[in-house]
């Protein structure tokens, strides 16, 4: 039996999402996209079928002093650096995201994870989780863990390429790198929703 998502968020289509596996849907007839707001996921696929369609996402690069900040089209189909945000406190960096989300009118955040190259998590990743805990607590809205491995060094070498001095290089390389991250992301749920 195919379940639909609710339509409790404004913008939210009904529509069945597939999984790579064959597997239609996770959620229990009864569930909603709006109860789904406030989530963490670490699944692209139940991620994707809970945010509501025709708004954007915003995709973050969190570093130790400085936060990236990248932004979708409302079809989510192209990532774009946005802004690097001064880390201070955690509180007010989050309130500095719930503006851009506000400001935005954002559907859901893409949180890049920065696994270590054999795929175990360290304290950055553990920093990165609680700070998703305080995004949700402070938003309502869904917020995904992308694996970043790498990404920070493919901003590099694509600055590089572009003929970016250093200067100019490091007071991008956070925004660009949350543009990787988002656009990784976006990549896989249009993978997810085209037909097989």
């Amino acid at each position: 039996m195919m379940h639909y998502l609710g339509t409790s968020v404004p913008g939210n289509r009904r529509r069945p999402f597939s999984f790579p596996s064959g597997q239609v849907s996770v959620f229990e007839a009864g569930d909603t996209a709006g109860e789904m707001l406030g989530e963490i996921f670490e699944d692209m696929g139940l991620f994707r079928a809970t945010v509501p369609t025709g708004r954007p996402l915003i995709g973050l690069d969190l570093g130790t002093k400085t936060i990236g900040v990248a932004v979708s089209d409302v079809r989510c189909a192209v990532a774009s650096p946005l802004t690097t945000i001064r880390r201070t406190k955690s509180s007010m960096d989050a309130d500095k995201i719930r503006h851009v989300a506000g400001d935005r009118q954002v559907a859901g955040i893409v949180l890049g994870l920065p696994k270590n190259m054999n795929g175990t998590e360290g304290p950055r990743c553990q920093s990165v989780r609680a700070f998703a805990k305080r995004l949700t607590g402070l938003l309502e809205l869904p917020v995904a863990f992308w694996d970043e491995r790498l990404s920070t060094a493919q901003a590099e070498r694509s600055m590089l390429e572009g003929g970016l001095s250093r200067r100019r290089r490091a007071e991008l390389v956070n925004h660009v790198a949350a543009s990787i991250i988002l656009q990784g992301a976006l990549d896989r749920m249009a993978a997810a929703d085209s037909p097989k």
